[in-house]
C-alpha cells in the first residue's frame, strides 16, 4: 500500500461510520415512560440525596466506579511530541479503547489546553468527582513528574502516568525473570541506560526497589552521559548523575549485564553488544527501530536475553500487559491511590506468569508448539486470558495490604470469576485468528478477485501478512482496480479462461476426469469447467499450486458449493461436509452448526456435525462445551425432531463420553446457566458455560446466526466449512471486506492444521 493509501486507510478508520472511536451505551432500561422518571426527574433526586448524605454512595448509584479519565495536554504525543491538546484525541480515544477491551473499563477522554502546570493540576482536581482513577497521558517531562506527584498527593483515587509507570512495570517483570535465566543477582548486575526521559527515570526508579543499586545504572541522554558537572539536568536526573568525567556508550557498555534502551534507533552496534558480559540482557525499546535490531542482535550473540516493544519478536515490552488489569484492581477494591506496593504487586504476578504453564489458546493464537519459560519467553503475551485474573486480583490485593484499599474483597474466587465474565465483552477471537494466521501464512485463492471488496480483503490479508493472495479474475480489471485502491504490491494474477493458462487448465482438466470419469463426467465437460474459477480454484488448491481458497462473495451459496464438493474430497473418515459460524457476542465466542448445507439431517448426521464442530472450537483454543438444541427439554416432547436431537445426544454419551455435550433441550435454557442449574441440574452441561450450539436443522440455524448477526451486531465469522479434506471456506453472498478478511484468516488456520495433522500422519507411518 503507498503512503497516500495507508494514510487514507487510516483517516477513513478514524471519520467513518462515526467520527472517533468510543461512545456512551446507555446501561438501564429507557423504554417507558417510567423508566424515564426513573432515570431523570423526579427518581433521580433519591440517589442525588443518598450521595448527599454520605459521598461514597456515589459509587453505588452511578458509573464513577468504574469510570476513568485518560487526560493529557497533548505535549508528547506517541512519536509525534508537542502537537496540542486536539490532536492528541485520537490517541486518548485509542487508550481509551484499549482499556474497554483489555480490562471492561469505560473511559471519557480529557484533552486540557494548558502547558502551565498549575492551572493544569487545578484544571484535574475540579473535576475529578467524575472518576474513579485517572490515567494521565503523553504530558513531556519533567512537568509530568510534577503533575503526578501533586495530584496522588491531593485526590484520593488512583492515578498513574503510563508513559512512566507501564514501561517500568512491564520491563521490571522482565528483568526478573533475565536476570533469573542469565543466573545473576540482581543488586550486583550493572546497568546502562540509554535514554534519560520519564520512562528511563520511571524504569530506573522501579528497578531500585526490585533491589538493584543506584551506583550500578549508568544513564545517558541525547547529550552523552550524565554526570554531576553538567548544568542541564533536572533533579530527578540528577540522581542517577555520575562524579567524574563522562564516558562514552560504548565505553559504558563494556562488561555491563544489562542494556536498557529508551532513546532512538540503532545507538547500540554489535561490538558493543559484543563487549558486554556473559548472558547480556538488552531490552531495545524504541519504536519502530529498537536501539539494536533483534535478528542483528541474536546473530551477534547466541547468549543475549532480548526484549523490544515490538511485537513481531519476542518478549514484547508492551504496556498494556499493564494498565488495564492495574487500573482494573485498583478500582475494583476502590483504592485511593496506586502505589509502590501496587505497582510491584504487578510487576511480580507478570513475572510469575510467566512461568505458569501456558494455555493452549495462547499457544494457538502464536502459532507455537508450545510456549516455554526461557530466553524467548520472560514475559506473558498480550492475548493471553489470565492476565486479567492474575494482575488484577494482586494489585487489589497489595491495595488492601498497604492500607489504600476503600473496599476490600472478601470472596476472591468469586471476584476472579466476575473478572474472566468480564472477557466475552470483545472480540479477542478476532485478533487471537490473525495472529495465529501470521506465524505461518498461506497461499490463498481469492477467485472473485475483480470484485471491489473482495480485492480490498486480498489487500488488507497480504498487507497484514495473514497470508499470501493469489488473484482470479480479469487482469486488467483487476490491474485497474487495484490502482484504485493503491493496491501496489506485486501479487500473482490468474484468469483461468487465457490462453496462458492452457496447459494448467488441460492438466487440471485431466486430473479432474480421470477422477470422475466413471461418475458420468467426460474430458470435454471438464475441459469447460476449468474456465469456471471456483472450479480452476478448487483444483489449484487440490494439486499443491494454493493452500487454500475462499469465494462466494457474488454468487449464492448452493451455487458456490457445488464445484467446491464436486472437486474437493472429505476428509478422511468424513461421511457429512458440514458449516459452523462463530460469533463473537458479548457473552464470548460461541459456535452454531450447521448453518449452510444440511436441509434436514438425521440423528447420525447430528452426531457427526457436533464432533466436527468440536474439533474445530479447539483448532481456537477453546474447549467445546455442547448443547444440542430444539424446542424440547429432555424428553418433553415425543415429537421426531426432538427425538433424533436426543438419539444424537445417546450416541455421543456412549461413544464419546468425555465430549461435554447434552441435550435435548432449549435454547434459553442452555445459554442461562441460573436457569438450567435449577430445572435440570442432572445436565451434564450445569455449571458450564455453553460455546456451541448444534441446530436440530439448516433452517433453524441459518435464522438464528443472521438475527443475531443484523439484531445484535454480534461478528460473524463463517460459514466455516467442515469435514473437508482442503481448506475451502465460502462467503456468504454480499460479504462485507471484514468478514472476508476473517474468513481468509479461518482457512490460513485451517491450511496450517490440515498441514500439521498431515506431517504427524507420516510420522505414524
Amino acid at each position: 500500500m503507498n503512503q497516500y493509501s495507508k494514510r487514507r486507510e487510516a483517516l477513513l478508520y478514524h471519520a467513518k461510520p462515526h467520527p472517533g472511536k468510543i461512545q456512551v451505551v446507555p446501561t438501564k432500561k429507557y423504554a417507558t415512560q417510567r423508566d424515564l422518571s426513573l432515570a431523570y426527574s423526579p427518581g433521580v433526586a433519591e440517589p442525588c440525596l443518598e450521595i448527599a448524605k454520605d459521598v461514597n454512595n456515589v459509587y453505588k448509584y452511578t458509573a464513577k466506579g468504574n469510570l476513568v479519565a485518560v487526560i493529557s495536554n497533548g505535549t508528547a504525543v506517541l512519536g509525534l511530541g508537542d502537537i496540542g491538546p486536539e490532536a492528541s484525541k485520537p490517541v486518548m480515544e485509542g487508550k481509551g479503547l484499549l482499556f474497554k477491551i483489555f480490562a471492561d473499563i469505560d473511559v471519557f477522554d480529557i484533552e486540557v489546553d494548558t502547558k502551565d502546570v498549575d492551572k493544569f493540576i487545578e484544571t484535574v482536581k475540579n473535576i475529578a468527582p467524575t472518576f474513579g482513577g485517572i490515567n494521565l497521558e503523553d504530558i513531556k517531562a519533567p512537568e509530568s513528574f510534577e503533575i503526578e506527584r501533586r495530584l496522588v498527593e491531593e485526590l484520593n483515587i488512583p492515578i498513574m502516568h503510563d508513559d512512566q509507570h507501564g514501561t517500568a512495570i512491564i520491563s521490571s517483570a522482565a528483568l526478573l525473570n533475565a536476570v533469573e535465566l542469565a543466573e545473576k543477582y540482581i543488586d550486583e548486575i550493572k546497568i546502562v541506560v540509554s535514554g534519560a526521559g520519564s520512562a528511563a527515570l520511571a524504569c530506573a526508579n522501579l528497578y531500585l526497589l526490585l533491589g538493584v543499586k543506584a551506583e550500578n545504572i549508568i544513564m545517558f541522554d541525547k547529550d552523552g552521559m550524565l554526570v554531576n558537572s553538567r548544568t542541564d539536568l533536572s533533579d530527578l536526573q540528577r540522581k542517577y548523575a555520575k562524579e567524574g568525567s563522562a564516558v562514552s556508550l560504548a565505553e559504558a557498555v563494556k562488561g555491563a549485564d544489562v542494556f536498557l534502551g529508551l532513546s532512538v534507533g540503532n545507538v547500540l552496534t554489535p561490538e558493543m553488544l559484543l563487549s558486554m558480559a556473559a548472558n547480556p540482557i538488552v531490552f531495545a525499546m524504541a519504536n519502530p527501530v529498537p536501539e539494536i535490531d533483534y535478528n542483528v542482535a541474536i546473530a551477534t550473540r547466541k547468549d543475549v536475553i532480548m526484549a523490544t516493544g515490538r511485537s513481531d519478536h519476542p518478549n514484547q515490552v508492551n504496556n498494556v500487559l499493564g494498565f488495564p488489569y492495574i487500573f482494573r484492581g485498583a478500582l475494583d477494591v476502590r483504592a485511593t491511590r496506586i502505589n509502590e506496593a501496587m505497582k510491584m504487586a504487578a510487576v511480580t504476578a507478570l513475572a510469575e506468569l510467566a512461568k505458569a504453564p501456558v494455555p493452549e489458546q495462547v499457544n494457538i493464537a502464536y502459532g507455537e508448539t508450545k510456549l516455554n519459560f526461557g530466553r524467548d519467553y520472560i514475559i506473558p503475551k498480550p492475548f493471553d486470558p489470565r492476565l486479567i485474573a492474575v494482575v488484577a486480583p494482586a494489585v487489589a490485593k497489595a491495595a488492601m495490604q498497604s492500607g489504600v484499599a476503600q473496599q476490600p474483597v472478601t470472596d476472591w474466587e468469586k471476584y476472579t470469576e466476575e473478572l474472566l465474565e468480564r472477557l466475552g465483552n470483545d472480540n479477542k477471537m478476532v485478533r487471537l485468528l490473525t495472529n495465529r494466521a501470521k506465524t505461518n501464512p498461506k497461499r490463498i485463492v481469492f477467485a472473485e478477485a475483480d470484485h471491489l471488496d473482495v480485492l480490498k480483503a486480498a489487500q488488507i490479508v497480504m498487507e497484514d501478512k495473514i497470508g499470501i493472495p493469489i488473484l482470479l479474475g480479469n487482469k486488467d480489471i483487476i490491474n485497474e482496480l487495484k490502482k484504485e485502491i493503491g493496491f501496489d504490491a506485486e501479487v500473482k494474477i490468474i484468469d483461468p479462461k487465457t490462453a496462458e493458462e492452457d496447459i494448467r487448465r488441460n492438466r487440471y482438466a485431466e486430473v479432474f476426469w480421470k477422477k470422475k470419469q466413471r461418475r458420468g463426467i467426460n474430458l470435454l465437460d471438464a475441459q469447460k469447467w476449468m474456465r469456471e474459477r471456483n472450479y480452476f480454484a478448487s483444483m489449484m488448491v487440490n494439486e499443491g499450486d494454493a493452500d487454500a481458497m475462499v469465494t462466494g462473495y457474488s454468487r449464492s451459496y448452493p451455487s458456490t458449493v457445488k464445484p467446491v464438493m464436486q472437486l474437493i474430497d472429505k476428509a478422511p473418515g468424513v461421511t457429512r461436509i458440514a458449516t459452523t459460524n462463530m460469533m463473537l457476542t458479548k457473552r464470548g465466542p460461541i459456535f452454531l452448526s450447521d448453518t449452510a448445507i444440511n436441509p434436514d439431517p438425521t440423528a447420525e448426521d447430528l452426531a457427526r456435525i457436533a464432533l466436527m464442530t468440536a474439533r474445530t472450537v479447539r483448532m481456537f483454543g477453546m474447549e467445546p462445551i455442547v448443547a444440542m438444541l430444539s424446542f424440547s427439554n429432555f424428553g418433553s416432547s415425543a415429537d421426531k425432531s426432538a427425538h433424533k436431537v436426543r438419539e444424537a445426544v445417546s450416541y455421543l454419551h456412549e461413544n464419546y463420553p468425555d465430549l461435554v455435550v447434552d441435550g435435548e433441550i432449549q435454547a434459553d435454557f442452555a445459554l442461562n446457566g441460573d436457569m438450567l442449574k435449577s430445572k435440570f441440574p442432572f445436565s451434564k452441561l450445569s455449571g458450564k458455560k455453553v460455546n456451541t450450539l448444534i441446530f436440530p436443522n439448516l433452517e433453524s440455524a441459518n435464522i438464528t446466526y443472521k438475527l443475531l448477526k443484523e439484531l445484535n451486531k454480534a461478528v460473524s465469522i463463517g460459514p466455516i466449512m467442515l469435514g473437508m479434506d482442503k481448506p475451502v471456506h465460502i462467503f456468504q453472498l454480499g460479504a462485507s471486506v471484514e468478514e472476508m478478511v476473517n474468513m481468509a484468516a479461518v482457512a490460513v488456520v485451517d491450511a496450517q492444521e490440515k498441514e500439521k495433522r498431515l506431517k504427524m500422519a507420516k510420522k505414524q507411518v
